[in-house]
């Protein structure tokens, strides 16, 4: 088994990065286009939500497709629908911004346009994973996948801090989708150009090893140039993998619970950092970006320094992922100013920096290497189920008392480390990130 060229998976890492930093560029300044166009907080949860359940049914058939067309033409089919959900959500905020549409008008063509993202967008992340796994030994993957998924968490710096300078005139809060769909389309162009095909029927070892580059040399698990087709039919006739397949199933119920806490807590902060800092909901969508900013630093610090540092296993990752998050929750709830809420949030958010890579490793190393791309596409379903019903909980929770999200956060965080705990398969030791 080989490696990924570095090349190849810059260019996998830059695909990941777009989409999270478009997407978390969204949830900083959504708030404050609520609050300006007269949209109330529960359609914003609801069109997350929305595009969510289409994500987490979509995830597994892209990821099985990715097991039998190639990796590849799956990233490609995710940037695009990436790039043109962006662009018409942005003329849809940029209609209701000008008094073209009502409120109630936004919204439904705002959703509308997002559940593009929610069906085809999820086609690159399984994609991706799938492709660094089927390349890496047991002892590499953990570190590998960590590595790949810290894409998610610079996204989420680098999109809060961009999205202020999208906010050109003419196209203020919408600036940023406008901003994000020229940038996929380039990263569309660079994927196509850069990263050979992988389809069945290509040559694995020359795919890796490059051949200079060309699209006819990249390397596929596929099988070799006389084996694809016969390959990608065993693919298609292979039993599919279940989420309650008892090898993953524990992992999954991790993800899911430390994922919809994070989404349940992540969708009210904006709301409260609004309401703490005062100003126009412009002016605090600075503040709001400045916070997410804060919490992805706290987040790559844990996947680019302290797990390949201390070499944690996925079982460590998990068990400090839970404990961390439910302490940085529990302080939010206690917080009574701007500072107080960045520093808890820092800390939440190295929770979930350990948690994700290590429940995502963890159910990777339990399956073989034939099913990797199933393995790939259960994970981003559960990561997309998680946005289906916990934004809406977490925005009703913070209308009732803006605390309770995260009391209600911090308490989930305890039962999910006694779940990592005393769970067998979660316990046991495997996996350690090997230092670069």
């Amino acid at each position: 088994m080989t490696a990924v060229p570095r090349r190849h998976f810059a260019v996998l890492f830059v695909v990941l990065l777009t989409v999270a930093a478009g997407n978390t560029a969204l949830q900083s300044v959504l708030p404050s286009i609520a609050r300006t166009i007269g949209i109330p907080p529960w359609q914003v949860a609801l069109i997350f939500s929305f595009s969510a359940l289409l994500w987490t049914v979509s995830a597994p058939f892209w990821a099985r497709q990715s097991d039998i067309r190639g990796r590849k033409t799956l990233m490609m089919i995710g940037i695009a629908g990436f790039g043109v959900s962006f662009l018409g959500c942005a003329c849809a905020i940029l209609a209701g911004l000008r008094g073209v549409l009502v409120p109630v008008a936004v919204f439904i063509v705002f959703a509308a346009l997002r559940s593009i993202f929610g069906l085809f967008g999820s086609a690159s992340n399984p994609a991706a994973q799938a492709y660094v796994a089927a390349r890496t030994t047991a002892f590499e993957r953990t570190g590998a996948l960590a590595a790949l998924t810290s894409a998610v968490g610079l996204g989420t710096i680098l999109g809060p801090g961009v999205a202020p300078y999208l906010q050109i005139a003419g196209l203020g809060l919408s600036g940023p989708m406008f901003g994000f769909a020229a940038i996929a389309l380039g990263v569309g162009i660079g994927l196509w150009r850069l990263l050979p095909d992988d389809s069945p029927g290509h040559d694995v070892a020359a795919i890796d090893h490059g051949h200079h580059g060309a699209p006819s040399s990249m390397p596929t698990i596929l099988g070799g140039p006389t084996g694809g087709s016969a390959r990608a039919a065993e693919v298609g006739r292979r039993p599919r993998l279940r989420l309650r397949d008892p090898r993953i199933m524990p992992f999954m119920i991790y993800g899911f619970a430390s994922g919809s806490v994070q989404a349940a807590t992540g969708q009210a902060l904006g709301f409260l950092i609004i309401d703490s800092v005062g100003g126009t909901p412009a002016e605090a969508a600075k503040s709001v970006g400045i916070a997410f900013m804060v919490g992805a630093g706290a987040t790559l610090l844990a996947q680019w320094g302290l797990i390949g540092m201390l070499r944690m296993s996925a079982s460590a990752l998990m068990r400090w992922g839970a404990g961390l998050a439910a302490a940085g929750c529990l302080g939010i709830a206690l917080a009574h100013d701007y500072s107080a809420i960045l520093a808890a949030f820092a800390l939440t958010s190295l929770g979930y920096g350990f948690a994700r890579p290590g429940f995502v490793a963890g159910a990777s190393l339990t399956v073989g290497e034939d099913e990797q791309g199933a393995v790939a596409g259960a994970v981003t379903a559960i990561n997309g189920a998680c946005f289906i019903v916990a934004p809406t909980v977490g925005i009703g929770l913070y209308e009732i008392g803006g605390s309770y999200p995260y009391l209600l956060g911090a308490a989930a965080q305890v039962v999910l480390l006694g779940y990592a705990l005393f769970t067998p398969v979660l316990r046991r030791e495997m996996g350690a990130a090997p230092v670069d």
